[in-house]
């Protein structure tokens, strides 16, 4: 063990942060990639921007601006390395092409493969930069999703989609804004409103424009429509708008507090980002853009946001639904939020869109839709104007997997009390044993094959590639439920250990205990391993991280094949549908586990390593132990299947996985031997004290 934290020790001086790298492709790059009749012009001196040339009517015109998304937008995915796209805009947005040029994510290598990715990329080609562009699950666009607006998903691979995704936009947006001459907001500037507060009205902010007022009409309706042919099945009562609305920016604290009032402005402000925006949006009158199937916290289909040509990404902040402010009319609402990464500027001019639909035909109705649009603009001297770095918008991986972390974290509210308070549940061995099973099941299924969310030394790799080549560690936050479990196994290592992850949410670990089971009712007898074999054996797992940590700081692609010591992308991340090699060798460990009681987390686990070196910051020896264990009572050893009791009757913490097994025998007086001997001699003294 003192070898390996040397050598541990030793990969720590080793860590240096090493220069970020830009885009690769120079001019013959460029060329292969746009072959002939296409041309590549001299690259932008400002920007690493190539345009690419066609021949139109004898005179050469921009087909596209190619770039590489590495230099606009370095978003690091799981790996630790940013994902590097060649991205190719039309001047009007659109995306002419799309590929992976390099990328780095561990579910896609030696795992789903890189065609899933390069699939997923070329889905973009044809859409636009104007418009939000959302991941959906696998086949939204079959299943009806927007196709203008939505990519399909892939399986298994929802945190490295939204990863891609995000360096897409945000790198053709920073390009359209210098390059296309659209693009809301300025790159590198931060518009806040001013937190000055004027007590006003709802009819004074509506006489200052600062509540919008946009009723149009059934007239103006039917006239957006004219070219189309569709009448309106349900048109609005004579006299009455066609729909009524009220729009206001929130942010500005003379218009957000004197609708919502001080406190529930205050926790709005709360709940968004830094340099997120709020927009409201009453609906009234006959035609409303909130449904009554509207889901909290999606987008709405009927509203838009846009700004300097492109949509601006908003979607409901899932706000409590409450009176607003007297003055306000009782029809539905909804606050609209809009990211920082979106560049909106609220002091600039921005308009709402309503999209209306008409249908046409009843057996395959056709649908047609059009907007209509309402301009809104404040002063400026509401607003201040500050230097800013704009980020990815990672809170939407958050939102969009609320209930599974909610789900999490109410799991781990149940764990922590079982296991602090011993000699509760603890102590009752079947009903232990009971929700130690359950649980187990829950790690396995909801935690690992559902949530995605088995822990990996992947992301340790990730981390130390971060370390050494690009100083952001934010691809972290595109995988919520993961990053809560570690935060906790973390948390659990300087409480208890090792032992609360391993043992209790490691779905692979689960997977083995499960199939330990079976033991018994195949009649396999585990085997002892002699302890001097086994103590040499237990090394291995640090040699192996070592070797990881090693590579992985000295940016060698062995790194990732060592990783694959770990069966957790085969049984669990891709639930066994890997190729021949892989799989064997997944179901050869659990097969073992048959004979040899959890070998892979014993010996071979390099996640387990790193967390029982970092186990040694534990504070507390918190597995009771009396004055007999070890001398002479040795059953809590003999019982403890994964050897983490020494002969001394101490407990081996890097080594134990918190079955409890011994804290139940210890507060068990059925099965304590120190308290079954106690008892025989408090019987027998009262017939001594006879017999003389």
């Amino acid at each position: 063990m003192r070898g390996a934290w040397a050598l541990l020790a030793a990969l720590t001086l080793l860590l240096s942060v090493a220069g970020a790298r830009g885009g690769t492709l120079d001019r013959a790059g460029m060329e292969r990639l746009f072959p002939a009749p296409l041309v590549v012009g001299e690259r932008d001196e400002r920007l690493p921007v190539w345009p690419i040339l066609k021949q139109e009517a004898g005179a050469y015109e921009v087909f596209a601006y190619a770039f590489e998304s590495i230099d606009f937008a370095r978003i690091p995915g799981f790996g630790g390395t940013p994902p590097n796209l060649l991205i190719a805009l039309a001047p009007d947005g659109t995306f002419r092409d799309a590929r992976v040029l390099s990328h780095h994510e561990p579910v896609f290598l030696e795992g789903l493969g890189s065609e899933p990715l390069f699939a997923f990329v070329e889905q973009y080609v044809g859409l636009s930069a104007k418009r939000p562009v959302r991941v959906g699950r696998p086949g939204a666009r079959a299943n009806g999703a927007a196709p203008l607006t939505t990519v399909d998903g892939i399986a298994m691979a929802t945190a490295s989609t939204r990863v891609v995704n995000e360096t897409m936009l945000a790198a053709s947006l920073a390009v359209a804004r210098a390059k296309l001459g659209f693009g809301a907001g300025q790159v590198g500037l931060r518009v806040e409103a001013k937190p000055d507060f004027e007590a006003l009205s709802v009819a004074e902010l509506e006489r200052r424009g600062w509540i919008l007022r946009f009723a149009p009409s059934q007239a103006q309706v039917d006239a957006a429509f004219a070219d189309s042919g569709v009448a309106d099945p349900d048109p609005a009562p004579e006299g009455e708008p066609f729909t009524d609305l009220r729009i206001a920016y929130l942010n500005a604290p003379r218009i957000g507090r004197n609708i919502l009032g001080e406190a529930a402005h205050a926790r709005l402000m709360r709940e968004l980002g830094p340099g997120d925006h709020a927009v409201l949006v009453v609906g009234g009158g006959h035609w409303t853009p909130l449904p009554e199937d509207f889901v909290l916290g999606s987008v709405p289909e009927r509203l838009g946001i846009q700004q300097g040509g492109l949509t601006v990404n908003a979607r409901d902040a899932a706000w409590e639904r409450r009176d607003l402010g007297p003055g306000l009319p009782p029809g539905p609402w909804t606050i609209l939020r809009i990211t920082e990464a979106a560049g909106f500027d609220p002091s600039a001019p921005w308009t709402l869109a309503a999209r209306i639909t008409r249908a046409r035909g009843q057996i395959f109705p056709e649908k047609v839709s059009r907007e209509l649009s309402a301009a809104y603009a404040l002063p400026a001297d509401l607003f201040l104007r500050q230097a800013a770095e704009a980020g990815p918008d990672w809170t939407e991986s958050w939102r969009a997997r609320g209930w599974e972390l909610g789900t999490i974290a109410a799991a781990l509210g149940l764990l922590v009390p079982v296991l602090v308070r011993q000699r509760s549940l603890v102590a009752r061995q079947r009903a232990f044993s009971a929700f130690r099973l359950g649980f187990l099941a829950f790690t396995l299924g909801f935690v690992g094959w559902y949530a995605q969310a088995q822990l990996s030394i992947v992301t340790v790799i990730g981390v130390v590639r971060a370390a050494t080549q690009t100083g952001d560690l934010g691809f972290l936050l595109y995988d919520p439920p993961s990053l809560l479990l570690w935060a906790f196994a973390l948390a659990s290592l300087v409480v208890w250990g090792r032992g609360t992850f391993c043992g209790w949410l490691c779905p692979f670990g689960a997977l083995q205990e499960f199939a330990a089971l079976l033991a018994r009712p195949l009649r396999i007898r585990q085997i002892s391993v002699p302890p001097r074999l086994d103590r040499i054996l237990r090394q291995a797992k640090y040699v192996l991280l070592a070797a990881i940590l090693a590579a992985a700081a000295l940016a060698s692609p062995l790194a990732d094949s060592l990783a694959e010591a770990e069966p957790f992308k085969t049984a669990i991340t891709l639930y066994f549908a890997r190729s021949l090699p892989f799989l064997a060798y997944a179901l050869g460990l659990i097969v073992l586990n048959l004979f040899v009681y959890k070998g892979f987390c014993r010996y071979l686990c390099p996640l387990g390593a790193s967390l029982a070196v970092l186990g040694r910051l534990r504070l507390l020896d918190w597995i009771p132990r009396r004055k007999e264990c070890g001398t002479p009572c040795q059953l809590c050893r003999v019982r403890c299947r994964y050897g983490a009791i020494r002969a001394s009757g101490a407990v081996d913490y890097p080594e134990c996985f918190q079955c409890m097994d011994c804290v139940t025998i210890v507060h068990d007086p059925n099965q304590c031997v120190p308290e079954i001997l106690a008892r025989r001699r408090q019987r027998s003294l009262p017939q001594s004290v006879a017999a003389a």
